[in-house]
């Protein structure tokens, strides 16, 4: 089942001081390589919220984002490093820092890039949908008072026309399943065979919100706001498209 929440118009305004560290439950996965330009800003950003920890994923970042992520975390007890030997994928990244999390205890798990196309003030708004009412919340871009800043034409064709081929062939009813930033309650990651998931780039996205629905569980989308990356070179690769369109048939006939 899916519902969406379209009251939602700008994140809440950023807290005016901090508080004393408490023992978070949520934990915020955030996969990079090469994000050194952005990994400070958007770790100090997320725990000026005291309910979230911060989990980073890394993949051996060439240029050094593990170790400033490292540096930080002898002094920070809300961040983790989860440092990996190389560039492995972005799914594989999500699904090792799911369970990192699950392990350490944590009661929601939430999603973001590092690059700030995904505001941090959204996530107290992510939190309380997953508290009150859904099983996974979508930051969806594609739900009314959502929307994209600073996108091309061409950009803007690919993922919409990305969402709607996905949810026409998975009978999906969700308008952003391709979308990164999100909030799982522990559940879902729980329920979930995580180890059958196949998907490692784009249709990473589409698989867990396919497989969580396919679940029973309760999926509702929130809207956001999702400007471009601010510094360093986007992901995106025709390769990791074109994964996506064939990963969504084989979700389609089982064979994933």
């Amino acid at each position: 089942m899916i519902e969406t929440i379209e009251t939602i118009a700008a994140p809440p305004p950023r807290p005016t001081h901090r508080h004393d560290p408490v023992v978070a439950d949520c934990t915020v996965v955030i996969p990079t390589y090469n994000e050194r330009e952005n990994i400070d800003s958007i770790i100090a950003r997320v725990l000026e919220y005291p309910r979230f920890r911060v989990l980073v994923v890394d993949d051996n970042s060439p240029d050094g984002t593990g170790r400033c992520v490292a540096d930080q975390a002898r002094t920070e007890p809300r961040l983790g490093l989860l440092a990996r030997p190389g560039k492995l994928g972005l799914g594989t990244a999500y699904l090792a820092g799911f369970r990192r999390a699950l392990d350490e205890g944590a009661q929601f798990i939430l999603e973001m890039d590092a690059d700030f196309s995904h505001d941090p003030g959204y996530l107290p708004h992510l939190l309380e949908a997953a508290e009150t009412t859904y099983d996974l919340v979508l930051g969806s871009r594609y739900v009314r008072g959502g929307g994209t800043t600073d996108w091309g034409m061409v950009r803007q064709l690919i993922s919409r026309g990305g969402n709607l081929y996905a949810g026409i062939i998975l009978g999906l009813p969700i308008a952003d399943c391709t979308g990164g930033f999100r909030c799982y309650r522990r559940q879902v990651l729980e329920t979930l065979d995580l180890d059958a998931v196949r998907s490692n780039g784009y249709s990473f996205q589409i698989e867990m919100a396919y497989r969580t629905y396919r679940a029973g569980f309760l999926v509702g989308e929130i809207p956001i706001i999702f400007p471009d990356r601010r510094v360093g070179n986007s992901k995106m690769s025709r390769r990791i498209v074109i994964e996506a369109l064939i990963n969504v048939w084989r979700l389609r006939l089982g064979l994933i």
